[in-house]
């Protein structure tokens, strides 16, 4: 609940803030720091991507705060696992463990799990200590959004690729994505999401994606549950989709994604 004057967004950060403070008082930043530059494995998305045909990349989510819990006892390797079989790009883990039912450790069992997969993490992320722990526990992407890092985007790209990591630009509309290009982005996510009002709007990506550089690879976030709205905004330039609900839903993960897919191959 939110209390007056704030938004969904405001509380999830400030629980997020919480947390780390206890990771923090748990393990110094030297430490984390120190672990992460020592990950040598490299699965960069650009290479897993399928040539100019859309991709997908599949999320791992138990529960969010439009929905409650949508798979309380959600196995995220078995889930992970169904995901490649279904031959996705990359696997989205959220990590964020109050609103989403996620943790670090499911991150690490599925990077466990699967050496080879490009893995996001997906989560508030806040500073350099959550990019360094990011890596530590298995991800090879971090989600950075422009709606709670601003202007301070460019020094976490450089920070997030001192690292070894890719970076997935979150942003809502035209004034978020000039800071994410003026940034230098390589990938950036269009969420169709309003973050403070937690509706969804496909118009948002119809509207930004002519404004990306052909060059940046367009990940579209939030909404997509019919191969009709992948052809539709693949046509536009969109590379790949984010999908979560939709997919922990089905009862067949490996065969919804084909389905999502099947129009394009």
């Amino acid at each position: 609940m939110t209390t007056s004057g704030s938004t969904h967004l405001d509380a999830i950060v400030a629980g997020v803030r919480e947390d780390l403070a206890a990771r923090r008082a748990a393990v110094p930043f030297e430490a984390i720091s120190t672990q992460a530059r020592a990950v040598t494995r490299s699965n960069r998305l650009r290479e897993h991507l399928f040539g100019g045909r859309p991709a997908i990349i599949a999320e791992i989510k138990r529960a969010s705060p439009s929905k409650g819990w949508i798979r309380r006892d959600l196995d995220a390797v078995a889930m992970a696992r169904e995901y490649v079989a279904g031959g996705v790009c990359a696997i989205s883990v959220l990590t964020e463990g109050r609103r989403f039912g996620g943790s670090l450790q499911d991150l690490a069992d599925v990077r466990s799990a699967l050496p080879d997969t490009p893995l996001l993490r997906k989560d508030f992320i806040l500073d350099g200590y959550m990019l360094a722990e990011a890596r530590v526990f298995g991800a090879d992407i971090v989600l950075l959004m422009v709606s709670v890092l601003g202007e301070r985007i460019a020094e976490m790209l450089e920070s997030a690729a001192s690292y070894g990591l890719d970076a997935l630009v979150e942003v809502h509309d035209e004034s978020e994505l000039k800071v994410a290009l003026d940034a230098g982005v390589d990938i950036v996510g269009i969420n169709n999401r309003n973050l403070k009002t937690l509706a969804v709007d496909l118009a948002v990506s119809e509207r930004m994606l002519p404004m990306v550089p052909s060059e940046v690879i367009k990940v579209i976030e939030s909404g997509i549950s019919s191969p009709e709205e992948v052809r539709h905004l693949a046509a536009m330039g969109a590379d790949a989709f984010l999908v979560g609900e939709t997919l922990v839903r089905s009862g067949d993960p490996a065969s919804e994604i084909g389905r999502l897919l099947s129009r394009q191959y």
